[in-house]
């Protein structure tokens, strides 16, 4: 098939979409749009489909794996069924006699999502939820190793739809094989993208001349302060890093520990699975992890015993051991470490004190991960209070498993998420997590009412006092 073609194909299965999501507006209640979205939460959360589903992606990506990939499907789509069950998104929200305004919320038309290989079936059926909620149709433009967990979730939906009456081409997605010329022509040729991916697609999103929501990279570093629960902590970041093999963009990357505590934590790390690689041995690691400049595909996302031999570290560490921490002090392009790492690999940095360790924290971020999130384990609140004042991120994580709490926790008021916005530090246009209300616009019918003019003293007779006229 010629470019040519390719394109048809696009044009073709986007009329199709804008069809059916018109037939959808239609003389719609809140009930429709809220049946449809329930139809795609059982078609990933049905038990056994669940796990054909996580089957399949682990079989077909060789990332994560089966049991975490099942819990996954399951909490993220029951939280995020739960966050928009009582949210209005259809008809009249809001009819403020005061100003004169009545607010009517609207579908944005046709979704293009480009997703991930990394949740080749949560991350879609998030984006699908929370379109349909919102009166959307929508078209999928998963990565190439994506395809065949996306066509099997695409099924499921289908047959839901099926049972409610509902138009299967309300959900699509771009034919295999994928192609980037593809996924650019639905880009171009939808009401709005959302795009979780890497910074490559985000850009192409970006510049597509289609309103885009996208999200920044991930690059976590968690803080360990000289008042925290060592224990917990350890056990938090261990089930934290090692959750799906560390295919998550908020597993921990990096941690930077206090001088005062950081051999009693390396203990604790210890007794919860995580083995100390030496600072002398740290070149061995990066030159397995990265042998020819590019992530080991061999160590990415995959079980502890699999990477262990992959890094030749097998022997040299305990049986029972879940990740490495890293021992290191470098930061930037030619320290690889201080990056994501996409595995069971953790960077441990040692600070002298807590601002010491505030200030490796602010350099990793920089380097990489700027706005996306911060963890930090301590027992002094106002600590995590003043990062959210100077860090450059868009969340600060207090104590929690930073994989768990970051895109939402039945522990947290966050909304259930499998996509960051990272606001300016990460080149994004939104700083909280993805949800329904990106998935809707609203119109405003607006009435005359009294004037309601300053006079010149209102505004500026403050400003007249201390500065004069």
């Amino acid at each position: 098939m010629n470019a040519h073609d390719d394109l048809g194909q696009i044009d073709a299965i986007v009329a199709r979409a804008r069809a059916a999501q018109a037939a959808y507006e239609a003389g719609a209640d809140q009930a429709r749009y809220d049946r449809a979205a329930q139809a795609a939460g059982w078609a990933i959360m049905e038990p056994t489909r669940n796990r054909t589903l996580a089957e399949l992606a682990v079989k077909t990506t060789g990332l994560g794996n089966v049991p975490d990939k099942i819990i996954k499907n399951h909490r993220k789509t029951l939280g995020l069924l739960r966050d928009i069950a009582e949210a209005r998104t259809h008809g009249v929200i809001s009819d403020d006699p005061a100003t004169g305004i009545t607010e009517i919320v609207r579908p944005v038309g046709v979704v293009g999502a480009v997703v991930p290989s990394t949740n080749p079936a949560a991350t879609p059926a998030n984006n699908i939820i929370n379109a349909l909620k919102g009166g959307n149709a929508i078209i999928v433009a998963p990565s190439p190793k994506g395809v065949a967990s996306c066509e099997l979730l695409l099924e499921y939906i289908h047959a839901e739809f099926d049972k409610v009456g509902l138009d299967r081409d309300l959900v699509q997605m771009v034919p295999a094989p994928g192609s980037k010329a593809k996924t650019q022509a639905l880009m171009e040729a939808c009401d709005r993208v959302i795009c979780t991916g890497s910074q490559n697609n985000v850009h192409r999103a970006q510049t597509a001349g289609t309103p885009a929501v996208a999200v920044g990279a991930g690059n976590v570093i968690t803080i360990i302060d000289e008042t925290a629960d060592l224990q917990a902590a350890a056990e938090k970041i261990t089930a934290s890093k090692t959750f799906d093999n560390a295919t998550s963009c908020s597993s921990e990357n990096a941690a930077v520990v206090v001088d005062a505590v950081y051999d009693a934590f390396v203990a604790e790390m210890a007794k919860a699975g995580g083995a100390l690689v030496p600072a002398d041995q740290a070149d061995t690691i990066i030159g397995k992890l990265w042998p020819d400049g590019h992530l080991n595909r061999e160590v990415i996302a995959q079980d502890a015993d699999k990477m262990l031999v992959a890094l030749g570290m097998a022997e040299q560490v305990p049986a029972d051991t879940k990740f490495i921490a890293v021992e290191t002090d470098g930061i930037g392009a030619d320290h690889p470490l201080s990056g994501e790492k996409l595995s069971r690999v953790l960077a441990l940095y040692r600070a002298s004190d807590y601002d010491a360790a505030v200030e490796t924290a602010k350099s990793v971020l920089s380097y990489q991960g700027a706005g996306h999130s911060v963890g930090i384990h301590t027992a002094q609140d106002e600590r995590a209070v003043e990062l959210g004042r100077s860090m450059p991120t868009c969340r600060v994580i207090v104590n929690q498993a930073h994989t768990f709490a970051t895109g939402g926790s039945f522990t947290n008021g966050m909304p259930f998420s499998l996509s960051m916005g990272c606001g300016s530090w990460g080149g994004n246009s939104i700083d909280d997590n993805l949800h329904w209300k990106h998935f809707i616009q609203t119109t405003k019918v607006i009435r005359e009412i009294p004037a309601r003019e300053p006079s010149l003293d209102d505004v500026f007779g403050t400003y007249w006092a201390e500065a004069g006229k």
